[in-house]
């Protein structure tokens, strides 16, 4: 019996963490992201007051279905994660790391206002309903697009430094100077070094900071304000854009690198054709990328035997 539940808990591990890619798992993955697609349009459509009231039954209902959703896969994921480390001898290894990690307390938090709404009934938790909000991070467990984002920063920190270093050292240059030049006629808005630096971000951000001046020199320093905007806006753009694709471009090469791996003797078994739709699924890999990169690792390798069959035929060409 305890053999079958520690088989049944393995098994179930596989389906919830990835490393299982299967029907039943794809299944789970489509079910899950449906209900979370269907929460976030839930949460938006309570906003309007008027659907609210009408339809408070309804909401209510699914928010019910959902939590019990969510707190039946939080809890498997917590069960079932001790057999990542059980040959070990360590269950709750691999449950602390689930619980501890990013998805682990993003599920935790999707989930404990309406607990803690039960708990406290007569409390006012509305402000907790927020914390819905993040459920849509749930959607990055099935999609890789916000790990690369947040890999490619960290592989080009360094890039990342010296752009916001510049930004930090115009907004102290150019709201001091704004607050020299304009800060008298403009009080309001003006009147100190922190008013001016909101003005400068608001520059930053929208183009302008909602501020007119009053003087020549207040015209040419918001004009040079505005370029300086622009520039860094390209800068961060420039560096984030530049990252992305140096991190897709390395997920390409680690594909790469297996389907070569798994080539090299001519014969795709069932594991690694599970291997590669694991690795496919991780990057978010299209159909196409994949058959594009296998495509031309068989073109390579028949260029290459065809030149071993070449030599061997002809010896004196060695």
């Amino acid at each position: 019996m305890s053999l079958s539940i520690e088989k049944f808990q393995s098994k179930l591990c596989g389906l919830l963490d990835g490393s299982t890619y299967n029907t039943i798992s794809r299944s789970i993955e489509y079910f899950i992201v449906t209900v979370v697609i269907l929460n976030v349009l839930m949460i938006i459509l309570e906003s309007v007051s008027e659907l609210s009231n009408a339809y408070s039954k309804y909401f209510h209902n699914f928010e019910i279905f959902s939590v019990i959703v969510f707190t039946i896969e939080y809890i498997s994921r917590v069960w079932s994660y001790g057999a990542k480390y059980k040959s070990e001898g360590k269950i709750w290894k691999g449950r602390k790391e689930y619980i501890f990690s990013f998805y682990g307390l993003i599920d935790f938090f999707a989930t404990a206002p309406f607990y803690l709404q039960l708990l406290f009934p007569g409390s006012d938790l509305r402000f907790l309903r927020v914390f819905r909000l993040l459920r849509i991070f749930k959607l990055s467990r099935y999609n890789s697009a916000l790990q690369d984002l947040g890999e490619a920063v960290v592989a080009e920190r360094e890039s990342f430094y010296s752009a916001i270093f510049l930004l930090v050292i115009a907004c102290l240059l150019f709201s001091s100077l704004i607050y020299i030049v304009e800060g008298a006629t403009q009080p309001e808005t003006l009147g100190s070094i922190p008013l001016a630096m909101k003005w400068f971000l608001m520059t930053i951000i929208a183009g302008w900071g909602g501020v007119d001046p009053t003087t020549a020199l207040g015209s040419v320093l918001i004009v040079i304000t505005q370029l300086i905007a622009i520039m860094l806006a390209a800068i961060l753009t420039g560096v984030v854009a530049t990252a992305y694709n140096a991190q897709v471009t390395r997920r390409e090469a680690q594909y790469e690198t297996l389907v070569r791996e798994v080539l090299e003797d001519g014969v795709v078994d069932a594991e690694e054709q599970e291997q590669l739709d694991l690795l496919k699924k991780k990057f978010g890999m299209t159909d196409e990328q994949v058959d594009m990169i296998a495509e031309q690792v068989r073109v390579e390798n028949e260029e290459k035997e065809e030149k071993a069959k070449f030599l061997r035929e002809n010896p004196e060409k060695n």
